[in-house]
């Protein structure tokens, strides 16, 4: 039989409550920052490549949240039809392409967006499709790893 831990939040006393909601809200605002930072420093990388013009490195991080939060919401969306599109499909190179269409239009669309409301930046046409399609190559390679991993767990 499981022992019991008494260490519940409930029995708490005031000061371990405050320290326990500190250390959460400090490690999730780490995690934020760590996925924000990649995102900033890839989007950085990216437009020096493409020749992307940006009107300082405040307007570019303005860009990278704005992408971000969109994307978030974006992504539901184009996620569930993705999932919807390939539970069926046994033939993965297929569903791969379903795959990686979803989550192209998905990237170009918040791009198209972002890049629409803000004047500080300028994204060509090029760049939009290519920066899209990087990413949405990076999201389904690493989907599908995430995927293939729980397959072998369950095997």
């Amino acid at each position: 039989m499981p022992e019991q831990n008494d260490d519940s939040f409930k029995n708490m006393n005031l000061k371990d409550k405050v320290l326990t909601v500190i250390g959460i809200a400090l490690l999730i605002i780490l995690v934020l920052g760590f996925v924000f930072g990649i995102y900033y420093f890839g989007f950085v990388g990216i437009f020096e490549l493409l020749g992307v013009q940006y009107q300082s490195f405040s307007s570019l991080a303005i860009f990278v949240v704005c992408f971000f939060i969109l994307g978030i919401f974006v992504d539901l969306f184009f996620g569930a039809m993705a999932k919807v599109a390939v539970e069926n499909e046994t033939g993965r190179v297929k569903s791969f392409c379903i795959e990686l269409l979803l989550a192209f239009t998905s990237n170009w669309l918040v791009l198209f967006s972002v890049d629409a409301f803000m004047e500080s930046i300028t994204l060509s046409l090029k760049a939009k499709l290519i920066v899209s399609f990087l990413l949405a190559l990076l999201e389904v390679i690493f989907d599908n790893k995430k995927k293939s991993s729980l397959l072998q767990r369950e095997l």
